[in-house]
């Protein structure tokens, strides 16, 4: 008895060890498609996306008069063993002072059992990939990844370039539907320090930056979305457009240099290490900003306002605006213009 005791230690030993040695080490918060490739047994991919179609659908490659090369259109598949979850899962509903307030951060437990439920485990790196075509689709997976370290994941990165910058390297995609067994992954924090409230914007000292990663139109109140109550701005925020915070690779968005953001941020007067929160609509534009800034610059006091304008004009809190005169009511889908 006490010879087999003794084996089973020595091999559960080794098997600890195996397992230790097979684990993958993410280089940092972003991971490029040749570590992804030669890592890719050692991690879970998490493929966040809007269009949950188009995980089972080949990606669509088309010639322009433009290029010389066959331009992705359309970033189909998935890589192999990817977790997919729907982007309009990781957000939700709740009920703040009274108030029905929608896309903020879910409950622990509400987050822990999504994904547990989607099939992620703890223990092992997660790399998240977003379809990659636009900056849009690039920040649902900065604001999944935000989610996870609130909730305490440190051992996540993202996909530079997400599944079209795969797609562009020459790395194969699959299209099977993929069946998932339930994971055990499990929130360790609530991590206070990485998110802001609405009481936290309005009682923001003068040394805290306000940062409003939305477009030129929207911070000056020419338009905004449907959802957002109020047009125009929070009162002494700086514009950070999230345009101007990515680059272009054949057809993926991809991250610049931390050098380089850096110089964005002295252009922008935006103090890349003074305490700053990061607000757009709904939280979505806003993880981009936060994680340059916290994840790529190094600031550890940057915040997101996870309900942004749409919370914060639901409230009837203060904005500023631009005074314009009424225009007709001809507006674009989702979207607002003064006297609509």
């Amino acid at each position: 008895m006490k010879l087999y005791r003794i084996l089973l230690a020595i091999s559960f030993s080794i098997g600890m060890l195996s397992g230790n040695a097979s684990a993958a080490q993410l280089p940092g918060s972003i991971v490029d498609t040749q570590w992804l490739a030669k890592n890719l047994k050692a991690v879970q991919v998490i493929d966040v996306r809007s269009n949950k179609a188009t995980f089972t659908t080949q990606p669509v490659f088309e010639l322009q008069d433009k290029a010389s090369r066959e331009v992705l259109t359309q970033a189909g598949g998935h890589i192999e063993n990817a977790i997919l979850l729907p982007y309009k899962s990781i957000r939700g509903e709740r009920q703040v002072d009274g108030q029905n307030v929608k896309y903020l951060l879910p409950e622990k437990a509400d987050f822990e059992h999504l994904m547990q439920a989607a099939g992620l485990n703890s223990g092992k790196p997660i790399v998240i990939v977003s379809t990659g075509m636009t900056p849009k689709r690039v920040n649902e997976a900065l604001r999944l990844f935000w989610q996870l370290k609130y909730f305490g994941e440190d051992n996540v990165a993202v996909l530079d370039g997400g599944l079209a910058a795969w797609l562009n390297d020459g790395h194969e995609v699959v299209t099977t539907e993929g069946s998932t067994a339930p994971g055990n992954w499990k929130a360790t924090a609530t991590r206070a320090e990485l998110i802001a409230t609405p009481d936290d914007v309005s009682s923001a000292e003068a040394n805290v930056q306000l940062i409003d990663a939305r477009g030129t139109e929207q911070f000056y109140g020419i338009n905004k979305r449907d959802y957002v109550s109020a047009f125009g701005h929070i009162r002494g925020a700086k514009m950070l457009p999230t345009e101007v915070l990515f680059r272009k690779d054949r057809d993926a968005i991809k991250f610049y240099s931390p050098e380089a953001y850096r110089s964005i941020l002295e252009i922008s007067d935006i103090e890349a290490d003074k305490p700053t929160i990061f607000y757009c609509n709904s939280g979505h534009l806003a993880a981009g900003p936060w994680f340059i800034e916290h994840e790529l610059v190094g600031n550890s006091k940057a915040r997101l306002f996870d309900g942004s304008m749409h919370q914060w004009t639901l409230q009837n809190r203060p904005v500023r605006t631009v005074m314009l005169e009424p225009l007709p009511a001809t507006c674009k889908s989702g979207m607002s213009k003064p006297g609509c």
